[in-house]
Parts: structure tokens; C-alpha cells; sequence
């Protein structure tokens, strides 16, 4: 089933839903059927991660950022980490909490671009060594 196109009927004010574009539709036709499209319910605060059993934070991302208010929840200022790809764990420095990443996203990430470098590294026949 189709969403309804965006804009408002003839005489009507548009509202939210009628103009929204882009992500911002999506996440309103997420949560019409009932769907986190950004996954932005809050971290599990009822435990302190460790290295053998760290809070898990799922990311389509290579990088990821969190707020950590420590455990039990808000018993610290939120300290913002970064977990990456490359460094999937991070530990708070303020309760010791662990985070781990585990990246659920497509491997290789083109955006419709080709790879080939920067065109200054290729230069053409003329201006060749």
C-alpha cells in the first residue's frame, strides 16, 4: 500500500503529515504504523555494561554517538561517547559502563559515486611525469 502523496487538499491548512518530505515523512509514516524508523528509544539503563556482557547498540552507521547518564539511569551529567566500526567498544569514563556496537549495515556504502579517487591524482596525457 502507497502513502498518500504529500500536500493538503484545495482550501485545507496542511499539517505535518499533508507536507512532510524526505526523512521526516518517513519517520511520520513509521510511527503511524507503529515503527521506530530512527531507533531512538532510550539505552537500557537497568544495568552497567561490562566487557563480558556490554550494552549493545545495534547502527546501519559506521559511527555511532551515545549518551551514557550512567546506572542506575541519570546519576551522572550524560557523557557523549563515540563508538565506531573500528572501535565497536567504548566505556564510560565516568560509571565504567561498556557499550558495544554491532554494525547491522551494508558493508560497502558507494552512494551512487564512483571510486576511483580524486581526479588531481590522475591527471591527463598533457601534464603526465
Amino acid at each position: 500500500r502507497r502513502p498518500p502523496p504529500p500536500g493538503a487538499a484545495p482550501g485545507e491548512v496542511a499539517t505535518d503529515y499533508n507536507q512532510a518530505t524526505g526523512l521526516e515523512r518517513l519517520e511520520i509514516l513509521g510511527k503511524i504504523e507503529g515503527i521506530d524508523i530512527f531507533d531512538m528509544k532510550p539505552l537500557d539503563a537497568s544495568r552497567r555494561g561490562t566487557l563480558d556482557n556490554p550494552i549493545v547498540l545495534q547502527s546501519f552507521g559506521k559511527e555511532r554517538y551515545l549518551g551514557c547518564t550512567g546506572c542506575p539511569a541519570d546519576s551522572h551529567t550524560t557523557i557523549w561517547l563515540t563508538i565506531s566500526k573500528d572501535r565497536p567498544i567504548e566505556r564510560c569514563p565516568e560509571c565504567g559502563s561498556v557499550y558495544k556496537m554491532e554494525f547491522v549495515g551494508a558493508e560497502e556504502e558507494h552512494h551512487g559515486h564512483d571510486d576511483r579517487g580524486f581526479y588531481l591524482f590522475f591527471p591527463s596525457p598533457p601534464f603526465s611525469i
